[in-house]
């Protein structure tokens, strides 16, 4: 059974910062990318920032560069995702979803993964 476990979500101030943890099982670790994702109240679901476990490769949505970074460690099947001066409108249930290396980037931009975790919520006071 595939398992992706988020965690590390919770209040923060604006102009904080969390890092959120996702473990990965039940999959080959090094052959699926990664992605974040988040959404809001009413709100579209955003993809945030992808990461190949391949060649670590990274991209990232546009509300969230130069604040948010994403990382792997392959030898605990984990994929983080720091996130820096947090603004209340960063505010969102954040998933984390794992895609087949191949076609990684094209599903995460479609946000069409093959594997979704749970979410775990973030929340930034202003």
């Amino acid at each position: 059974e595939v398992q992706l476990q988020a965690s590390g979500g919770g209040l923060v101030q604006t102009g904080g910062s969390l890092r959120l943890s996702c473990a990965a099982s039940g999959i080959s670790f090094g052959t699926y990318s990664f992605g974040w994702f988040r959404q809001a109240p009413g709100k579209k679901r955003e993809g945030v920032a992808w990461i190949s476990t391949t060649d670590s490769g990274t991209h990232y949505g546009d509300s969230v560069k130069g604040r948010f970074t994403v990382s792997t460690d392959n030898a605990k099947n984990s994929v983080y995702l720091q996130m820096d001066n947090l603004q209340p409108e960063d505010t969102a249930v954040y998933y984390c979803a794992a895609a087949t290396s191949a076609w990684g980037i094209e599903m995460f931009l479609l946000g069409s993964m093959n594997y979704w975790g749970k979410g775990t919520l973030v929340t930034v006071s202003s």
